[in-house]
């Protein structure tokens, strides 16, 4: 369905966009040898479209970027010109137009201001999707949405009855808005407007060349089409179904002609169809929402999506029933067709990776990069406030030199945490024998002036019971990052004694930054210069970033972003993983992140202690799920096999896999 409508998108548009030309040189709809001057004319603004979007994004966004504010403009001076002219006059409601001898009419208007809206809204985010730090893009494509539909909604309200008093509808030589145009504004700018609606159509023809290219990019990573439909060029975009676009629109042009009546019965459909399992689909999310957590804001969202998802459904329907003969009955053969040829290249090709589908995914939707911002993180990736357990015995004080770093770099809060001297034996240490600590609170206060000297402020707190327990119920919102040694045992010993740094991995979602102290300075100490920062893939090692790139920014780091191709040796697996870094690494560095990638090993505890090592590397960043019992037993843990063999300081944010709030719900869902 998608794959149809965005090819009827670029028929509409360009169809439109000829209409528009032949109002001001009507001698295009004459004849040479069959063939009307305006379906040359489409055919050639069409391959001149396709070559512009296989330049890529940018380029495409700064060839028709611009009409999206000249288009905004045309319409408040259109607004302006009415007001003047005709006054404030609001369209009466004529419930004929819903009648079956009109309803035509209706819906061929309705799909002529979506094929129009289509390249304005795509590019209003596309031109923002450039520019600043994921956040402040996100609230300039917002803020473009709403610029474009109340620009929108205030020209219908306001030109729309003078367009209907100034013009001829039933005029076939030269368009109702073209009418009005010229009888509302001053000459040159009839013209211009002619232009501007030029480019703005053009840029909706553009937009669904793009969507095509990363459906089929998307497709090709989950194996539904052959590799050569979605290799990419120098561009680092798909040409080959942009071309395949262009000459079936060509095609078309050739056969029925540039009449966008041909063609809006079958877009109309389809827009419909599409909304209709946007709202389905909408509903399904909200539901499971809903029985996580019932709040009356989540239930209103339900029920006015449940309600959206009936009107368009009804309108499918009776859009299909009324049109069926016009066209919408193509879905019936085309739908069928396609799927049949995409789950033969399935089935040939065999099941993709989970990460090559993931890919998939992301790029058929148009989301080039998981968003991954603050927001987007199940905790703040900001550091205000550092847990720091002690002991009383020099592997843990080994922690205070990394401490008194990120206090200073970030003027965090301090909190220095000790179990009473009773329970002293069960030391995070892991030291059995450990002598019990005399005065909890003096050696704490010690510590504490020692800090002061320094500069920093730390608070106390003492509790009694086991250590890791301790930890974690301390360890909530109002804490940042845990920052603790490990002596990092292994074999038989772990087993028998624990980890009482990994119990706080497997209960608890605040991360941690663990050291293993060993002869090497490194292990030691860090100045946070480069990070060594291992991905799989997966939505939840992605968790990572926000605390990478708030890393690197407050010290300057340099960032190394590693992959495993675990499971895979082939080299279009890694070619599609080094495409995948890539992509992140571009986010990272439109924040003046250094970054370099790599795709190297096949086992991942392994490679990422080599590759630490190799890079002479100051920490290494990576999520968890944090699995206990019987699963880590059985599964094991790639963060645990770094941690047991780390050359460095080793930074981890442990990830539940329990959803807790709705709000965290929505944002992963929203993510995936």
């Amino acid at each position: 369905i998608t794959f149809i409508e965005y090819t009827l998108t670029f028929l509409v548009s360009v169809a439109a966009l000829v209409t528009f030309v032949a109002d001001r040189f009507p001698s295009l709809n004459e004849t040479i040898f069959g063939l009307q001057y305006r379906s040359i004319l489409a055919i050639g603004l069409s391959v001149l479209t396709g070559w512009l979007v296989n330049r890529g994004p940018k380029m495409a966004a700064r060839a028709f970027g611009p009409a999206t504010a000249a288009v905004l403009m045309l319409m408040w001076i259109m607004v302006f010109a009415t007001l003047v002219q005709h006054g404030f006059h609001l369209p009466s409601l004529n419930l004929d137009a819903f009648r079956p001898a009109y309803l035509h009419l209706t819906l061929g208007g309705y799909a002529r201001i979506l094929a129009v809206m289509t390249g304005i809204e795509i590019f209003a985010n596309l031109v923002a999707a450039y520019q600043g730090k994921p956040r402040e893009k996100s609230r300039k494509a917002f803020g473009s949405l709403l610029i474009v539909m109340g620009t929108t909604s205030v020209t219908m309200l306001i030109v729309g009855p003078a367009i209907l008093a100034l013009s001829d509808p039933l005029g076939e030589d030269v368009s109702v808005f073209t009418q009005t145009m010229d009888q509302l504004l001053p000459q040159p700018l009839p013209w211009l407007g002619t232009l501007v609606g030029v480019a703005v159509l053009l840029s909706a023809a553009a937009a669904s060349a793009q969507g095509l290219q990363n459906l089929a990019l998307g497709l090709k990573h989950r194996h539904y089409v052959p590799a050569f439909v979605g290799r990419q060029n120098r561009y680092e975009v798909a040409p080959f179904p942009v071309w395949l676009e262009v000459g079936i629109v060509a095609l078309c042009f050739l056969m029925f002609g540039t009449s966008e009546e041909t063609y809006l019965a079958i877009y109309a459909a389809g827009v419909f169809i599409l909304l209709s399992m946007t709202g389905w689909a909408a509903t399904k999310r909200l539901v499971r929402e809903v029985r996580a957590t019932t709040s009356p804001r989540s239930g209103a969202a339900l029920a006015g999506t449940i309600l959206a998802a009936l009107l368009t459904t009804v309108a499918t329907l009776i859009i299909f029933r009324e049109r069926f003969l016009e066209g919408a009955w193509v879905y019936f053969v085309f739908i069928p067709v396609l799927y049949a040829f995409f789950t033969y290249f399935r089935r040939r090709l065999g099941e993709p990776t989970a990460l090559a589908d993931r890919i998939g995914r992301l790029t058929a939707e148009r989301r080039y990069l998981p968003a991954y911002d603050e927001v987007s993180a199940p905790r703040r990736a900001s550091i205000t406030s550092i847990l720091v357990p002690l002991d009383g015995s020099n592997l843990a004080e080994e922690s205070l030199s990394v401490v008194r770093a990120l206090s200073r770099a970030y003027d965090a809060r301090v909190t220095l945490f000790c179990v009473g001297a009773d329970s002293s034996r069960r030391a995070f240490s892991g030291l059995v024998s450990a002598v019990p600590l005399a005065d909890t609170r003096h050696y704490l206060a010690q510590i504490a002036n020692d800090l002061a000297t320094a500069g920093i402020t730390a608070e106390l707190e003492i509790r009694d019971g086991e250590v890791a327990p301790a930890i974690c119920d301390l360890a909530t919102d109002d804490v940042d990052v845990i920052v603790m040694s490990t002596n990092g045992r292994s074999g038989l010993q772990r087993l028998l004694i624990g980890s009482v740094a990994m119990q706080v991995v497997q209960n608890t979602s605040t991360p941690l930054l663990l050291l293993r102290p060993t002869g090497d300075w490194r292990s030691r100490r860090t100045s946070f210069k480069r990070l060594v920062v291992a991905l799989d893939g997966s939505d939840f090692s992605e968790r990572i970033l926000p605390y990478v790139a708030n890393l690197a920014r407050s010290f300057g780091s340099e960032v190394l972003l590693l992959s495993v191709p675990e499971g895979s040796t082939s080299e279009q697996y890694r070619a599609t993983i080094r495409g995948y870094l890539t992509g992140l690494a571009g986010e990272l560095q439109a924040q003046g992140i250094t970054v370099r990638t790599s795709v190297a090993g096949t086992v991942p505890a392994r490679t990422i202690v080599a590759t630490a090592e190799a890079e002479m590397a100051d920490l290494i960043m990576l999520a968890t799920h944090g699995r206990s019992g019987m699963a880590r037993l059985m599964l094991g843990s790639v963060a645990e096999q770094v941690v047991r063999n780390m050359p460095c300081p080793v930074f981890l944010v442990p990830i539940r896999d329990q959803v807790e709030t709705v709000e965290e719900a929505a944002v992963l869902t929203a993510n995936l």
